[in-house]
C-alpha cells in the first residue's frame, strides 16, 4: 500500500487480527485503521534488542496508564519501559484537600518491568523498592493493585457485556509508529488505602480509563490528550480526545463512548488553553465537538535529564458541551469528571 493509499484508508475500522510491525520490524500498511476490539498484534514492538533493526532500539516506548476516579480521589497508575529505561509510577490526589502522593522510580534499561507484548495478553508488573505494580486481566474485568509505603490500591477496573475500547494505530513512517488502546468509562470497584485509612471506590460512582501504548516515537513530540467518565442521564458516557501527536498516516483517536459503544470522532480537533494559565478554562471544538473543559487541579511536573526530558500539564476537571454520535445525534456532556493535558518530551 502506498503512503497516499493509506492516508486514504486511515479512518477504516478493523476487524481481522493483524500485525502492526513487518518481520522486518517496519511499519505494516495494512494495520494503520481503528478498532472498537483487539485485533492488532503488537509483539514486533516488543521484541527483543538483538532481533530488532539498528534504527529501532531507543525508540521503542511501551507502557500501562490506568488513572481512577472516585467521589473522594484520584489515582494514576504507570507501568512503562522506554528502552534504556524503565518508569514506573503511582500518584494519589486528595479531591478534598488537593494534596497530592507521589511515588516515581526509574530503572535502567527495563530490568524492574514486564509488559505484554500486546493488549490484554498478559501481567503489566513493576517491582522497585519504591513501589510495586501489578496488573492483569481477571473474570469480569482488569486487576489493578499498586503500592507504596503510604498507598495501597486494589481495585478491579470491570468490564461490561459488549464493552468497547478505541484502539489506533498510527504512524510518522514506515519506521516510526505507534499503537493505542484507549480505554474509558470502566466501572471501578475496591479500595484505596492512604497512610492507614481505607477508602471505598464505590461502584457506579467510580471509573477507570486506560492508555496502552505501544509504539517507535519521534525523539521531540508534544502531544494533548483529554479523557472523562461518568454516568449522564442514566447512560455511561465516555469521552476520548487527542490532539497535536497524531502521526501523518493513521487515524485520529478522538471517540464518544456510550453504554460501552464506541462512537468513532473522525477529523482534527482544536484545542484552546492558555499556557500561561492552565487552571483558565479550555475549549476543544470540532464538527462533532463543543466542550469546554474547567479545572480544578494542575499536576505540573518536569524533569530534564540532559537528552531526556519532559513537561507535562495534566489538569484535573469537569467537561460541559455536547458531542454526536454516529447516528447524529447530540449527546449532552454535563459535568463529566476527567482531564485535560499538555505534554512536550525528549525521549
Amino acid at each position: 500500500m502506498s503512503a497516499a493509499s493509506a492516508e486514504t484508508a486511515a479512518e477504516r475500522e478493523l476487524v481481522a487480527p493483524v500485525s502492526l510491525c513487518l518481520p522486518n520490524g517496519r511499519l505494516n500498511p495494512e494495520a494503520l485503521g481503528f478498532t472498537r476490539r483487539r485485533q492488532h498484534d503488537t509483539s514486533g514492538v516488543a521484541a527483543r534488542r538483538g532481533s530488532l533493526p539498528p534504527y529501532a532500539w531507543g525508540r521503542n516506548k511501551r507502557w500501562e496508564y490506568w488513572a481512577i476516579t472516585s467521589p473522594t480521589h484520584i489515582v494514576a497508575v504507570t507501568v512503562s519501559a522506554l528502552d534504556y529505561a524503565a518508569l514506573h509510577e503511582i500518584w494519589v490526589l486528595d479531591r478534598t484537600s488537593l494534596t497530592e502522593i507521589d511515588a516515581v522510580a526509574i530503572a535502567p534499561l527495563g530490568s524492574s518491568v514486564e509488559l505484554p507484548p500486546s493488549f490484554a495478553g498478559g501481567p503489566a508488573k513493576a517491582v522497585t523498592r519504591q513501589l510495586e505494580i501489578d496488573i492483569d486481566e481477571v473474570e469480569g474485568g482488569t486487576g489493578i493493585r499498586a503500592e507504596t509505603g503510604r498507598v495501597r490500591l486494589d481495585a478491579t477496573a470491570l468490564r461490561p457485556d459488549g464493552h468497547e475500547a478505541m484502539g489506533v494505530a498510527a504512524a510518522w513512517s514506515s519506521r516510526l509508529l505507534q499503537y493505542s488502546v484507549k480505554d474509558v468509562a470502566r466501572p471501578v470497584r475496591g479500595t484505596l488505602t492512604v497512610d492507614g485509612i481505607e477508602h471505598v471506590l464505590p461502584e457506579g460512582e467510580s471509573w477507570a480509563v486506560l492508555d496502552h501504548g505501544r509504539g517507535r516515537w519521534p525523539y521531540r513530540v508534544s502531544w494533548n490528550w483529554g479523557a472523562a467518565s461518568g454516568s449522564i442521564g442514566g447512560r455511561r458516557i465516555g469521552l476520548q480526545l487527542g490532539g497535536e501527536w497524531l502521526p501523518k498516516l493513521g487515524p485520529t483517536e478522538h471517540s464518544l463512548s456510550i453504554d460501552g459503544r464506541v462512537n468513532k470522532i473522525a477529523g482534527v480537533l482544536r484545542w484552546e488553553f492558555d499556557r500561561a494559565d492552565y487552571l483558565k478554562p479550555w475549549r476543544i471544538t470540532g464538527e462533532r465537538a463543543d466542550l469546554t473543559f474547567t479545572p480544578f487541579f494542575d499536576r505540573h511536573a518536569s524533569t530534564n535529564f540532559l537528552i531526556v526530558s519532559s513537561k507535562t500539564h495534566q489538569c484535573f476537571g469537569h467537561y460541559s458541551g455536547w458531542m454526536l454520535d454516529d447516528a447524529g445525534d447530540r449527546v449532552a456532556i454535563e459535568g463529566l469528571l476527567g482531564w485535560a493535558e499538555d505534554v512536550h518530551n525528549r525521549w
